[in-house]
């Protein structure tokens, strides 16, 4: 097994007793070389999966009770109950993804969201810091001297979250790397929490003029500025009363194509275990094993008109599949014959 790369048309000549001996991802027959495309591009079409468990719902709900949401609880208590909770700013159900958030309460299945019933106009201190060299001339007989920097490891956790995302779009200033996207607001950063207000140094009147940062030492400049908030109000929709119809939702959602053994050849089989273990690849015109599994994913713009262009359309990996009663997610790609993404 010196071979690396998964089994191509080499293996699927052979019989199932050969290809069941031979380890996924490690086979023998692979061919070299991949051949050239409708468009002339010397490149393979590889599959993965990666394994997404048992169950869908491990992932996509959340159970207060055994794990923090890291969201306000008191939101979700209040809309299970019919009653109106609402937040200024940051949405009572923030989630990582644009996907729906789920949550378990007393063998209830919920869904969690939020609608915008109003707008807030109210006033918040921004945070920004500029490079000392940026002091404007008028500026300079009072400019404190560097060695009265404020060290940043001495300060309040907010005020140090603060100098990190201020410093993140000082450090862009002039340069084209660009700043972090949610987190600068204005060029600096915007203190909303009440209590971070009332401890911070920063913010003082009697504040540091500069704060030291990673070795550099930047001015500080505080200024407070008129915002206009939407206000979101808590939803908490039940949606299911067991675990097995909370997982038929997710289901319906997530997983497009369902993958039955008996559908699909030995070789086809061998193709799927494969890319089980790091992989499959194969040239165009795909032997009838790799074929057989492309329509199995509903995957035929691999296979369809002109390969490549087409496929660029495909959704590839857009759901998940079903497989051995196992969730999986998968991939395809084009890469050149030699390893590396084909153009």
């Amino acid at each position: 097994m010196s071979d690396s790369k998964p089994s191509r048309r080499g293996v699927l000549a052979g019989s199932l007793a050969a290809a069941a001996g031979a380890v996924a991802g490690c086979l023998d027959g692979s061919v070299t070389g991949g051949a050239a495309d409708a468009d002339g591009n010397d490149s393979v079409l590889v599959l993965t999966l990666d394994d997404a468990g048992e169950a869908l719902r491990d992932a996509a709900v959340l159970d207060p009770a055994e794990t923090d949401p890291r969201w306000d609880e008191a939101a979700f208590a209040a809309a299970r109950d019919g009653e109106s909770y609402t937040t200024q700013y940051r949405k009572p159900f923030p989630s990582a993804t644009d996907d729906p958030t789920y949550a378990v309460h007393d063998g209830t299945y919920y869904r969690l969201d939020s609608v915008v019933v109003d707008e807030a106009e109210t006033t918040r201190p921004v945070l920004r810091l500029f490079d000392t060299d940026e002091i404007d001339a008028a500026d300079e007989t009072d400019a404190a001297d560097e060695t009265d920097a404020a060290d940043e490891r001495m300060l309040t956790d907010s005020d140090r979250r603060a100098v990190e995302i201020a410093h993140f779009s000082a450090r862009a200033r002039g340069n084209p790397g660009g700043v972090p996207v949610g987190l600068v607001e204005r060029g600096g950063y915007v203190y909303r929490d009440e209590d971070a207000i009332e401890t911070s140094e920063l913010l003082a009147a009697d504040g540091p003029s500069r704060v030291e940062f990673r070795d550099t030492v930047y001015r500080v400049d505080v200024t407070r500025e008129r915002f206009y908030e939407p206000v979101y109000r808590a939803v908490a929709e039940s949606i299911a009363e067991s675990p097995g119809r909370m997982e038929a939702i997710l289901r319906a959602r997530e997983v497009g194509a369902r993958i039955d053994r008996d559908d699909l050849s030995a070789d086809a089989l061998q193709v799927i275990e494969s890319a089980r273990h790091g992989g499959y690849e194969e040239s165009h015109p795909y032997s009838d094993a790799y074929a057989d599994v492309l329509r199995a994913f509903h995957e035929r713009p691999y296979l369809d008109g002109n390969v490549r262009k087409d496929a660029a359309w495909s959704e590839s990996g857009s759901e998940k599949i079903r497989y051995d009663d196992r969730y999986y997610d998968y991939r395809l790609r084009f890469e050149s014959a030699d390893g590396d993404d084909a153009p």
